[in-house]
């Protein structure tokens, strides 16, 4: 089973998930998570399965600017590049899920997903007031518009399975002072919503969002937000979203605020901290750091109890915002992609 998951309610979800012939595919609820697990589809150098490794049940976008960028390097000639770039086009990266359009997003996700044996990783993302203004502001224009929004995903994700990963960043900013304090109550209900409704599907985890080990430093001063945020009915909480602090930094910093949380569980992305995190203050460190490089591929084979996954939650490539000549967040950069993928750990 992928993770063991310390709700009773939750633990039932898993249950009826593998009763399900996908997830019986998968060995349960989303892969076993041990050496020997559910395997890529294919053995050729051009199947997008190829590079996943043993243990990712997780499924392969195979349209994504990155898998584009590959065909049409391939096309210009530029072979080498385009292997480097298979890195990342053939490897399980999460689907963002902003306003538009989310429920049939949603849909066509889960169930391309469903039609190759595997699972979707979705980050939802437009809690109201988001980024506090920076480079991925937006978000739902009110708390109505909110839950209006997390019902649309659902019902987009039905008895489908996925893996979520709810509001990067909402709870940090939360604890960080960036969210003004008019709004801390709001967020915490909406998040509680969300999770309460993505949880009552029966084949779908949900990871809070708890920032990485770099940011609030004192993992004490998340464990409040996050019962406050509704916890207790997700599978546990997620890690280094969008960051890059190394894979032994987040496990220490998340067995600290598991053991706040009576043991929760959690997942850790793993998408560009090959190389940690740049020198020098935070501030500067986290938007498009030059030099740095691709992580462990996405597995649920962590070795770790605690540690249902790693993933790469952040899409490779995607710019962090209009800064070091970067374009806007969210967009496509084919050169910052490329770096990542020639300086990969692995």
């Amino acid at each position: 089973m992928f993770g063991t998951n310390t709700g009773p309610l939750r633990r039932a979800a898993c249950a009826v998930s593998a009763a399900g012939l996908l997830s019986v595919a998968l060995g349960g609820c989303f892969g076993t998570g041990k050496p020997g697990g559910s395997q890529g589809k294919g053995g050729g150098s051009s199947s997008p399965q190829s590079t996943s490794t043993a243990g990712a049940p997780f499924w392969v976008n195979p349209d994504t600017p990155a898998a584009r960028q590959t065909a049409q390097w391939r096309k210009d000639g530029r072979e080498g590049d385009a292997e480097l770039l298979e890195r990342i086009a053939g490897r399980p990266v999460a689907e963002w899920i902003g306003q538009d359009d989310a429920g049939q997003r949603a849909r066509r996700y889960t169930e391309a997903a469903a039609r190759d044996g595997r699972v979707p990783v979705l980050v939802l993302y437009n809690i109201p007031h988001r980024d506090c203004g920076q480079y991925s502001q937006g978000g739902a224009a009110d708390g109505a518009a909110y839950r209006a929004w997390a019902d649309e995903v659902a019902a987009g994700i039905g008895d489908r399975e996925a893996l979520v990963v709810l509001e990067p960043d909402a709870l940090t900013h939360i604890v960080d002072g960036c969210t003004p304090a008019e709004f801390h109550d709001e967020r915490y209900a909406l998040l509680t919503h969300a999770v309460d409704t993505l949880g009552a599907l029966p084949r779908v985890r949900v990871y809070l969002d708890a920032g990485n080990a770099g940011w609030v430093t004192d993992p004490a001063r998340l464990a409040g937000p996050l019962r406050a945020a509704g916890i207790a009915g997700a599978d546990g909480f997620a890690l280094n979203t969008s960051n890059f602090y190394t894979t032994a930094a987040n496990t220490a910093y998340g067995r600290k605020l598991s053991a706040r949380l009576g043991g929760e569980h959690f997942v850790i992305d793993t998408s560009r901290n090959g190389r940690g995190p740049l020198d020098g203050a935070h501030d500067e460190a986290w938007c498009n750091p030059p030099g740095r490089g691709l992580g462990s591929p996405p597995t649920t084979d962590t070795g770790d109890e605690l540690v249902d996954a790693y993933l790469w939650i952040k899409r490779p490539g995607d710019s962090d915002g209009t800064c070091k000549g970067g374009p806007r967040a969210g967009d496509w950069w084919p050169e910052y992609a490329l770096g990542l993928a020639r300086r990969a750990a692995s």
